[in-house]
């Protein structure tokens, strides 16, 4: 019976997430804005990824096996 109120619990814990717009709190601020910037930026804009931190790929995976080229990097132990 206890297993089943303390599952029952968790789904009622993770149902209970909020969706609203992410704000600072209200004794707070959003960081100052960057150097040169004309406006500060909103929250949404500071959480949006940099297109370094999540590069797209362009190497396309191996389908098939394939002799590798020489490295001239990959030297014996000495």
């Amino acid at each position: 019976m206890r297993q089943i109120l303390a599952l029952v619990a968790l789904v009622f814990l993770a149902a209970c997430g909020s969706k609203a717009a992410l704000e600072p709190a209200p004794d707070a601020a959003l960081p100052p804005a960057p150097f040169g910037a004309e406006a500060q930026p909103s929250a949404e804009e500071l959480l949006a990824q940099q297109p370094q931190a999540a590069p797209d790929r362009t190497v396309e995976l191996r389908r098939r096996s394939e002799e590798r080229e020489d490295d001239p990097f990959d030297l014996p132990p000495e």
